[in-house]
């Protein structure tokens, strides 16, 4: 029999593969393959933690199918062209793959099916990463949907996800020659004489698909914690499954059906922070220019500062406001931020700085291990309020206040911002407020070993207003 490929992309598993599991089912033998394509668009390539990921990921896959005596075949190059390439080499007639829902995947998937169906290629694709696919979703006029609670009221109407699959039984791979790259030759890993700046990635993630299942079945423990939980940066109460989900390292079924086994306002809750990355998939696919546009067009018109200097201060933590420098040093170091502080720092580069949002996707695009299209742009722009169900402009948090709140004894500002380690809990969230005594007890010499502030608080926020003042009157 001729054999089937599997391409693989964003579906890093066997479990719960529907691609997988209709080759398996075909009887064909399997070639499994995934391609590294740096041909995409320039600006969303996979940044530097990504990649880290990526290698770790297929790593994990590969051993997988070791065991199933298996092998995971990689190429690198432009996706189409080696996908037919690798048809023509084995004579596969059969071609698969779990969709994607970037606009510039799609448009590539769409004439990559028809070039091979055109050559009498079967070609099937199938929804191995959302519970339902995007066009399925539909406002009771046919249309799509741009506020979340009417989205989430319409998926929890509609017939409950298929149930996940197991990992196939047997698998008849194809077993001929077929020529594979080294991955280590991808040199997706830092490598001298760059630094090796992924160590805290390594101390805090191992991708793969077991690693997945375990943060599956350790976070359903603490699930009754995660209504409250969920806002402290400074308690380990969120699941940690973003990366492992964009990867498709683990399904949105397999975690969904493990959730809803659970009962309590923690489960529901949960579940509707998976409906949330739905509905980001959901904006995406009706609104392809979500990365780079917002989708109020009024705010195409906003006066937004360029202040290079700032910009940085931003990325590197030495904003002078403990819990935003604590975000992004959590965020280089470990390739990942809590949910909260990511609406904090988004908040004072977007609002108390002025600077533009995209900016602020970029950087997270390629320092986020779970740095994801749909997710990164819809979040960019909520919080910058020109998006669909957006917090409004004049929404500008406190830095200081959500600190007090949210990490109110400041072990997660200690952690991340050693040199405030010996301040007072009353001046740990505004150390430049301390007096002299204070801050010589704790070491502290702000503008030397603790910068100050980049920005007063008060004058950002009115700064702020009075831009969408001004963008509202035009």
């Amino acid at each position: 029999m001729a054999p089937i490929i599997v391409w693989f992309r964003q579906d890093l598993r066997l479990s719960d593969n529907p691609a997988l599991m209709h080759a398996v089912r075909s009887k064909r033998p399997v070639i499994c393959l995934y391609v590294l394509d740096d041909e995409t668009p320039k600006q969303w390539k996979w940044g530097g933690a990504s990649r880290w990921w990526l290698h770790g990921s297929l790593a994990a896959l590969a051993k997988h199918l070791k065991s199933k005596d298996g092998r995971l075949i990689l190429r690198k190059g432009v996706g189409d062209a080696v996908v037919q390439k690798v048809v023509e080499e084995t004579g596969a007639d059969a071609v698969v793959w779990n969709r994607c829902y970037e606009p510039f995947v799609i448009a590539r998937d769409k004439a990559l099916k028809k070039s091979l169906t055109d050559d009498g290629i079967d070609v099937e694709s199938f929804n191995g990463s959302l519970l339902f696919e995007p066009w399925d979703v539909k406002t009771k006029s046919g249309g799509s949907y741009h506020v979340f609670t009417p989205f989430w009221r319409a998926v929890r109407e509609l017939p409950a996800p298929e149930k996940p699959h197991p990992v196939p039984h047997q698998i008849t791979f194809y077993d001929r020659p077929l020529a594979s790259d080294d991955l280590a030759a991808w040199n997706l890993l830092p490598h001298s004489p760059e630094p090796d700046w992924a160590g805290g990635l390594r101390e805090m993630w191992v991708p793969g698909e077991d690693s997945a299942r375990d943060a599956l079945r350790g976070f359903t423990d603490l699930l009754r914690y995660y209504p409250d939980g969920r806002d402290r940066p400074d308690r380990d109460y969120t699941s940690r499954l973003s990366p492992h989900l964009h990867w498709g390292e683990i399904s949105p079924r397999q975690i969904w059906y493990a959730i809803s086994a659970h009962e309590g306002h923690g489960a529901e809750k949960f579940l509707s922070e998976i409906g949330w990355r739905e509905f980001s998939y959901h904006l995406l696919f009706h609104n392809p220019h979500l990365p780079e546009k917002p989708l109020r067009e009024e705010f195409s018109g906003m006066h937004w500062r360029r202040d290079e200097k700032a910009f940085q201060a931003w990325t590197k933590g030495k904003t002078g406001i403990p819990i935003v420098d604590a975000g992004m040093r959590q965020l280089w170091q470990t390739g990942w931020m809590h949910n909260r502080v990511r609406m904090i720092v988004a908040s004072l580069l977007v609002k108390h700085l002025l600077i533009h949002w995209r900016h602020g996707e970029e950087w997270f695009w390629d320092t986020l291990v779970d740095a994801d299209l749909a997710s990164n742009s819809e979040n960019w722009q909520w919080v910058a309020g020109c998006g669909a169900d957006a917090a409004p402009f004049f929404r500008i948090f406190n830095p200081v206040l959500q600190g007090e709140k949210f990490d109110p004894e400041g072990d997660y500002v200690r952690r991340y911002v050693p040199e405030l380690a010996k301040m007072p809990n009353s001046h740990i969230h505004k150390p430049w407020q301390a007096s002299d005594t204070v801050l010589k007890k704790a070491d502290v010499r702000l503008g030397e070993n603790y910068p100050k502030p980049i920005v007063d608080l008060d004058e950002g926020r009115k700064r702020a207003l009075a831009a969408f003042k001004e963008l509202r009157s035009t």
